[in-house]
């Protein structure tokens, strides 16, 4: 089986990232890491690792269009087969997202449809719920609204904080997104609709 090319986007420390490195999936390339942070922690990992790097930041674009006209670009030599992002804090448009339909993945913490956008942790201990999670899902022009890859449950305790929980999803974070990429990259994942099959 030949290897895809993948690009993992990024903003931040990159523990994602790492967790997608450490599981050494066979049949991924890991072709570049682009953040849109000059100062992201994860260029360093992906610098340790011997994976090229790629900085747009998006402060110096006037539209979002720009923005992702850059990040296309600049993709365009790595022949890319799947978009990760973990941890990139920029919503993509329609622009950018039609260019990779149905090859961009994206982790998300909580157990969608339930509390999507930011402080998914938060928003769970707020309303009260006795389980959460991790969601990895394709992306579309929504906002964490794309077809539900994998999902796996956390248990919110009585005595949790905010803090404590995001540590529990983070766990099932590393566990369940190179796993995603794993069926991704071994041509096991079909759509149909809103429900993706595994093989």
């Amino acid at each position: 089986m030949s290897k895809k090319n993948v690009a993992v986007f990024v903003s931040g420390s990159g523990t994602n990232l790492q967790a997608i490195i450490d599981t050494k999936i066979e049949s991924a390339n890991l072709a570049v890491v682009l953040s849109n942070k000059p100062d992201a922690n994860a260029l360093e990992r992906a610098l340790k690792h011997g994976i090229p790097v790629e900085v747009v930041d998006h402060k110096e674009f006037d539209t979002r269009e720009a923005f992702e006209a850059e990040l296309i670009e600049r993709l365009e030599g790595y022949n890319v087969d799947l978009v990760v992002l973990a941890g990139f804090m920029r919503i993509l448009t329609s622009f950018f997202v039609n260019n990779y339909k149905q090859r961009i993945i994206n982790l998300h913490p909580a157990l969608l449809p339930s509390f999507p956008g930011i402080h998914s942790a938060k928003q769970a201990l707020d309303y009260g719920v006795k389980i959460t999670g991790v969601t990895v899902h394709f992306v579309d022009d929504g906002v964490d609204s794309g077809p539900i890859i994998l999902q796996s449950v956390v248990p919110v305790e009585d005595d949790d904080t905010e803090d404590t929980l995001l540590e529990k999803i983070h766990n099932e974070e590393h566990r369940i997104f190179p796993e995603a990429v794993k069926l991704f990259c071994e041509d096991r994942l079909s759509i149909s609709g809103r429900s993706v099959s595994i093989k």
